[in-house]
């Protein structure tokens, strides 16, 4: 994958189902301490039809390929993944500025063992509001409610 190659984002469209819901699946995969949960299959009924339809889904694109993408719902944050091979390059950033920008009062949740994605929420301007002990998500692990105020 070249470094070179433009970043564009866009709304995410039907069509993008598939790519997303796979670029997705191999950004969880990146992280050893996840657990896994649905099948790839899953994971597409969860993009194409629970997703896509309720959220402002936005993606980012390079090549053609979808590289990253981002979920908003109301003042939350619901999703944000990456193909990990193109973490570092900003992509992220740019969603989340995209996304939220007009939001004066942002939420989003975090596990408390992602400390990349803590690292980047908090040079965001997010706020660890509350802990929890994994009571309260599928994946049973402790995670961190953010908060971003104007």
């Amino acid at each position: 994958m070249s470094n070179f190659l433009e970043i564009t984002l866009r709304p995410a469209i039907g069509s993008d189902a598939a790519a997303i819901a796979k670029m997705m699946r191999a950004s969880l995969n990146a992280l050893i301490w996840m657990p896994v949960l649905h099948t790839p299959e899953e994971d597409l009924f969860f993009i194409r039809d629970i997703l896509l339809p309720n959220q402002q889904v936005t993606v980012a694109e390079a090549g053609g390929q979808i590289v990253g993408f981002i979920a908003v719902s109301g003042e939350w944050v619901e999703q944000l993944y990456l193909d990990p091979a193109w973490t570092g390059r900003g992509i992220g950033s740019r969603l989340l500025t995209q996304a939220t920008a007009g939001m004066p009062f942002i939420k989003l949740h975090c596990f408390q063992i992602n400390s990349g994605a803590r690292r980047f929420y908090e040079r965001h301007g997010f706020r660890a509001e509350s802990f929890g002990d994994g009571s309260s998500n599928e994946e049973g692990l402790p995670d961190i409610l953010y908060v971003r105020r104007p």
